[in-house]
Parts: structure tokens; sequence; C-alpha cells
């Protein structure tokens, strides 16, 4: 299963590990005492030779003068059970090689460790930086990590300039034209191979971006920076994230990779019982239609009165919670209260409601990226929730810089993120973070951080001058951002146009809205518009009631990035299936074979579809809703309208 490869085109020794089924190869190699890793698939060439090293500040570098001391291999295989997920079991195989280098002649002695693991779908490598007399605490001023391709492969990213908090539209661009770009970025080869380079595991140490090599084909890694330009300071944590590439041989495969969860550390909370995924509503959108105000007044939105009128159509309407923003003072100044609630919002009164009900309140921070004030009263604030039997917070930093100094992607936010997931575990509280950094697979770890914003979502589609998403995104995330982790989109608006900003709307289908409650993944999923507009649209929304948002396993019948997807999940508490299908910018017909179900079954098909007349731009309400009966040999024919889409439940009779 390891093997020590027999080419010396590099100069030196290669050493090598492949995957478990033995389709992917990687090689390391020394050059001039330089470290270089590339990767073959199925004897194609993925990543060229691809340089391995780390600049330090005030020291010598560790990029050069390199000799191999040590040389360890090991094989590992397990299947883990998420707490929640796009399926209720992870099988965990990878093949492992570790190098300790030592320095010759710029640190005699010093010592670093490269580990790559390499999987089906992937590999993964970090550095490690033991302890020694030679390396206390130190600081990284560079990192020179490359990923070195052998074409110009067309890439989807999200560039670092000009976009706040990841909350932008993915650019379709050659890898030589990237620039510099955030991760995930997403790569499809002219032969269709599909590959997602990104990291996990980011614990005390900066965000990874990429940045392109003008003339060449080379991604190399750029780490966010301190405001004092600082990369990282390596202090306890003495271990990179890991560095990731999946490689599929489509966009679907692509998609179901977990190569990131399994680089990640098992789940460290014990009792995980009061961490569970539901579906929510809010009052929230009423604030961005201008409705009602998130400060006290004559039009708060967070009150006693109305907030229990929430829970009463969440109960009805078997939702599991009702997030309310604008609780606490004081939205006016931004100086924020956690531990005392507005005077017309009565926190005990609604949470003993809620649980007569059987709705929790979902609590929110706000923090306007003011870290220290927050961090200051944050134990005090999951107190209040936990002494009133709540489980749920989602928290926000909406503000350029943290403490207007430091970058959310920074080591300084990275830390501070840590802090709130770990406190808020201690209280029994799981968090929906927005405006993160971006996920990394965390979740395995601490399963309460249960889903992220760091997304273009649909709040855009209320205030963006340019006249909102445009339908190719939600089309374009799930390759992109969605690969990252759950993203709290926050879908399901029925009401398209937008009295406030006339020129800006929601540009999809009704039936586009359904598809995307399946579509775009979050375990805690909001159905986001007024609950008035939901009262006028009982059919539609009777998809989204009982739709689930925990899987036992997915699938996806039919992708391509920027221009349809269909997905498939199973239900993890039942024999139903749920589909969600989309179309980007043009109307299509999507044929999706149900070869997913359990053979020799007959199940019934709930159908939620365009309307022939459905357009989004000009007719974006009409829904049919049908049934008829299928199995495993149905190929189910769904016509789309333009930015439109189609829900379907599958019920085993």
């Amino acid at each position: 299963m390891f093997w020590v490869v027999g080419i010396h085109a590099m100069g030196a020794r290669p050493y090598g590990v492949s995957s478990p089924d033995e389709r992917i190869n990687l090689k390391v190699s020394l050059d001039g005492g330089r470290l270089y890793y590339q990767v073959d698939r199925d004897g194609k060439t993925i990543l060229n030779p691809s340089r391995l090293g780390i600049k330090l500040q005030g020291a010598p570098d560790m990029t050069d003068g390199f000799s191999v001391v040590n040389v360890v291999t090991d094989t590992f295989a397990e299947t883990w059970h998420p707490v929640w997920g796009e399926e209720s079991s992870i099988d965990n195989r990878y093949n492992e090689l570790r190098i300790t280098l030592a320095q010759k002649k710029t640190a005699p002695g010093r010592r670093i460790s490269v580990v790559f693991r390499v999987f089906d779908d992937g590999i993964g490598f970090r550095y490690e930086f033991p302890r020694q007399a030679s390396l206390g605490d130190f600081v990284i001023a560079d990192e020179i990590t490359e990923f070195a391709f052998p074409a110009t492969h067309t890439t989807w990213s999200l560039p670092v300039e000009g976009i706040r908090f990841y909350e932008g539209l993915f650019r379709e661009l050659p890898v030589d034209s990237v620039g510099w770009a955030s991760t995930p970025v997403t790569i499809r080869t002219a032969e269709g191979l599909h590959m997602a380079l990104h990291e996990a595991n980011l614990t005390d140490y900066a965000a990874m971006n990429v940045q392109s090599t003008p003339g060449s084909n080379t991604l190399r890694a750029a780490l966010t920076p301190w405001s004092t330009g600082e990369k990282v300071r390596v202090t306890d944590v003495r271990v990179s994230p890991w560095r990731t590439l999946v490689i599929a041989d489509n966009a679907g495969d692509m998609m179901l990779s977990r190569l990131m969860l399994n680089l990640n550390e098992p789940c460290r909370i014990t009792d995980t019982s009061w961490i569970k995924p539901q579906r929510y509503i809010g009052i929230w959108w009423v604030y961005h239609m201008k409705r009602n105000t998130w400060h006290a007044g004559p039009e708060h939105g967070a009150t006693t009165e109305n907030t229990m009128r929430h829970m009463d159509f969440a109960a009805k309407n078997n939702f599991g919670g009702v997030l309310v923003e604008g609780w606490n003072p004081d939205w006016q100044s931004w100086n924020f209260d956690y531990r005392h609630p507005y005077d017309d919002f009565d926190i005990e009164a609604i949470t003993r409601y809620g649980r007569e009900k059987g709705v929790a309140l979902i609590g929110h921070h706000e923090t306007g990226g003011r870290v220290a004030n927050y961090e200051a009263q944050m134990e005090d604030g999951f107190r209040l929730y936990r002494d009133n039997g709540m489980n749920y917070v989602k928290t926000g930093y909406v503000g350029d810089l943290l403490d207007d100094k430091e970058r959310h992607s920074s080591q300084f936010g990275v830390r501070h993120y840590r802090k709130v997931i770990e406190t808020a575990a201690k209280y029994n509280l799981a968090i929906d973070n927005h405006e993160p950094v971006i996920p990394t697979g965390l979740q395995r770890t601490y399963p309460n951080l249960m889903t992220q914003e760091g997304v273009r979502g649909q709040e855009w589609n209320a205030w963006n001058p340019d006249g909102g998403n445009p339908p190719e995104h939600t089309v374009t995330l799930p390759f992109t951002r969605g690969l990252a982790g759950p993203m709290d989109f926050t879908p399901v608006i029925f009401r398209f146009e937008n009295e406030v900003m006339p020129q800006t709307r929601v540009n999809t289908t009704l039936a586009k809205q359904l598809a995307l409650f399946v579509i775009l993944y979050s375990p805690l999923q909001m159905a986001s518009d007024m609950i008035e507009n939901y009262e006028s649209n009982p059919g539609p929304f009777s998809f989204v009631c009982d739709c689930p948002v925990d899987w036992d396993r997915t699938v996806y019948p039919e992708a391509e990035i920027g221009k349809y997807i269909t997905t498939a999940r199973k239900d993890k508490n039942s024999d139903s299936w749920y589909i969600g299908s989309a179309t980007g910018a043009e109307a299509r017909t999507a044929e999706i074979p149900l070869t997913f179900l359990d053979p020799g079954c007959t199940y019934r098909a709930t159908i939620y579809r365009d309307a022939p007349e459905a357009d989004y731009v000009t007719n974006p309400c009409p829904v049919i809703i049908e049934q008829r009966d299928v199995t495993a040999d149905t190929v189910l024919s769904l016509p789309q309208g333009r930015s439109g889409g189609a829900a379907v439940k599958l019920s085993k009779i």
C-alpha cells in the first residue's frame, strides 16, 4: 500500500504514498535542499512539483538546506457518525507519510515535519513544528506552499479585495488569472476532472487565501495577516491547518467528499443530546423590508407580543424555533448589552411560552465587530440564555475590522471565533456564526458550531442596489462556498418585489425557493420570509413545513457549476427522500433518474414545480403541485423556467 518510487528526476530520492484505492499517488522529494511534492491520479499529473516551506520573522527561514532524517508511514480506517450532517455515517480511510527534515546550514539541527495524508478523494498535508532548543515561540512571515497545476484549468473563486465577509459573487477565471482569492477554489480541467482547493482544521492560525503567480498556473498560499503584518504567532499550537485538495471525476462526487471533515479531530463534546437540527422562522426579514426596527420604539420588532405571535405560527407549522433580532440594547449606538433585554422584551415569559408550545427562542448577539466588548460580557450573555432554557444563538460581526484593527480571517479572528464556540459548548449553546472566517470542518470537533454565513445570502435580495443575487448565484454556491460547510443563506422568500427598494428583487421563481431549502445545506435552516407571506401561500409552504434538515444520505443525480443542480437527500428519521432541483439563467427540463431509491419499492412523489408560465422576471409565483407514483426505475422529468426549480417529497408506499 505504501511505496518508495524509484524515479530520481528531482535530484534526490523521492518518497511516496498512495491512496487506499491506489488511484492517487503523492511523491515527495528534495532538490538542492528544498522540499517539493507532486500528485498523480490514474497515471496523469494533477500537481507538478510544488514547493513547500516556511519563512520566519527575525529568524532563519525554514525553506531550504533540508535533509531527510526520518520517514514514517501509517494507514488508518474508520467509520464515524456525525451528530448531524448530510449523511449518517462517514468513511475515513487514508494512507499517511510523515517526513521529518533537519536543516544543515541556516539553523543546524533545527527540525520540521510535514505530514501527508492521501485519501481516495484527494490529499491533505500540514506542517508540524516540534518545540526544540532552536525553535521555541516564533512568528511566521510567509508560507511557501504551492499548488502547481500542469495546465490552465478553469476556476471559480472569490476575490479577497473588495469583498466583505466573503459576501461576493464567485468568478469563473483561468487559474493563472485568479489573483488574490479566498478558499475554497473550485477547479475543473478540460477533461472534466473536478478539484477543490481549501484547508481543514483551522486552529490558532491565519486563514489561507491563495494568489496566482503571473505567467504560470501555480497558486501559492497567502495567509491573512495581523495588522502588524505578521502572519502567524506560533506558541502552544505547533501545527498548521491541513492544506487540502479534493480530486473527483465529476462535480457531484466533488461535493460528496468528506475529506475536510476527516482531517478534523473527533467530537470533544461528551453529551450532544441538546444539539438538535431544526427548521426555524424569525423576526428578521421584516427589518429588511423596513416595517419594523431593530431598536426600541413604536416600530420595534422584538417585542413580547410579536415574538409570541411568531411562536404560535411556528408551533402550528412544525417549526422548532423563532429567531429574534433586536431584543437587546443598544441598536442605535451599537454599544451592545448582552445581559439585559429591552423593556418590551420579557425573555422569561417568552421562553416559558415557547416551552409550552414546543418552540425554542433563538437568541442573537450582534457585536458590530467589537470583540473586546463581546468577550467581556460573553459568559454572562450565555448564562442568561442557558438559565432561560435556550440552546441556540446567532452571532454577528458586522464591521470591516474586528476591534477596528484586525481582519476577520486573521489569527486574531480565528482565536476569537474558537473561544466563542468552546465557551458556548460549556453553556449548551449552539452557534450560527455570521460574518465568520470561512468554515474548515470544525463542526466535527465542536458540533455546536451548527452553521455559518460567510456567503452572499438572501439579504442581498433586499437591499443590493444592483438588483439582487443573479440567477446563477444559487446554482454556483453548492460547488464553491458549500464545499466549506453548512451555510446560513436563509432561503424561501415568497414575495419577490421589494416595496422599499424597487430596483432589487429575488431573482428566482417560487419553486426554486422551495428547492433551495434542500440544495443549500444547513442543519439550522431558516424559512426567512415574513409569516404573512407564508399564510397566503399554504400549498407551497407545506413542503417547507415537512422538509427535514438532518440527513441519512445525499446524492447528486445531475450537476453543472453555475448552470443547474439536483440534490436528493434521504431523511435520517424515515424512509422518505427529498429533492431540490434548480437551474440558473436558462430554462431547462431536469431529467432525474431515481436510482437511489430502494429497488422493488413504490414511492408517492409529491411534486412542487414551476408552472409553464413561470419566469423569475415576469411571473415568478405560479407553482403546480401534483402527485405521481415512482420507483427506482423512474426518470423524473421536471420542466423549470428561467431561474426556476422544483421540490419533491418521495414517500415510500
